[in-house]
């Protein structure tokens, strides 16, 4: 079922999809529930939100319109040249720190795989090697070249998780939602990585993009 529509049956008692009223929404408790569009509106909640997109469905302006991200809409700083340099340095040690967190918690295998946890206590014993003293660019430099988990497996782990629907190698901008409508109201530069990425500018992001 499309987010959005909810199943109902007409008067021969067939089901069908319809779109769902937006008043038929669960009341929302406070202000975190609220979503900003990409047509700068505040909607009550994510499910007030796709009902709407439900009811332009076809239309321009419904193709045009996503969840940009989670709150009320606010004053987003435009993000300068050099915070966009630092950004992807500072979302892949974001996405170690997350897997290695995962490895630390995950004691029967539901979180991470026997194979990514092999992989994440790699990431593990360097951390811990790389803390242990002052280290020459050089060798971190080489350490880069040589360390695949350290630096990108985090990256394609997260691709992975997201690349869900279909798995294809590519992401959707409804794909990349669950990673990109938190971040955005903490980190400005969000927005411009992701359209950066994209370098070929045809709304997906591949794996090697």
């Amino acid at each position: 079922l499309k987010k959005g529509k909810v199943c109902e049956v007409d008067e021969s008692n067939t089901p069908m999809c319809v779109c769902q009223d937006p008043s038929t929404c669960p009341p929302v408790e406070g202000d975190f529930e609220h979503v900003c569009g990409t047509d700068n509106k505040t909607y009550e909640s994510s499910c007030h939100f796709f009902a709407t997109k439900c009811t332009l469905e076809g239309t321009k302006k419904g193709h045009k319109l996503h969840l940009d991200y989670i709150g009320p809409c606010k004053l987003i700083e435009p993000c300068l040249d050099s915070e966009l340099t630092e950004f992807p340095l500072r979302m892949r040690d974001w996405l170690k720190n997350v897997l290695v967190t995962l490895y630390e918690r995950d004691e029967d295998n539901n979180l991470l795989t026997e194979k990514q946890k092999l992989r994440v206590k790699k990431i593990y014993e360097n951390e811990k090697r790389l803390q242990a003293g002052d280290h020459s660019l050089d060798l971190l430099a080489h350490d880069f070249e040589k360390n695949y988990n350290m630096y990108i497996f985090p990256v394609h782990w997260q691709f992975g998780q997201l690349d869900q629907h279909p798995v294809d190698g590519y992401l959707t901008h409804t794909e990349l939602a669950p990673l990109r409508a938190p971040l955005i109201p903490m980190e400005h530069c969000t927005t411009r990585f992701f359209e950066q990425c994209d370098a070929d500018a045809d709304k997906y992001i591949a794996l090697e993009e």
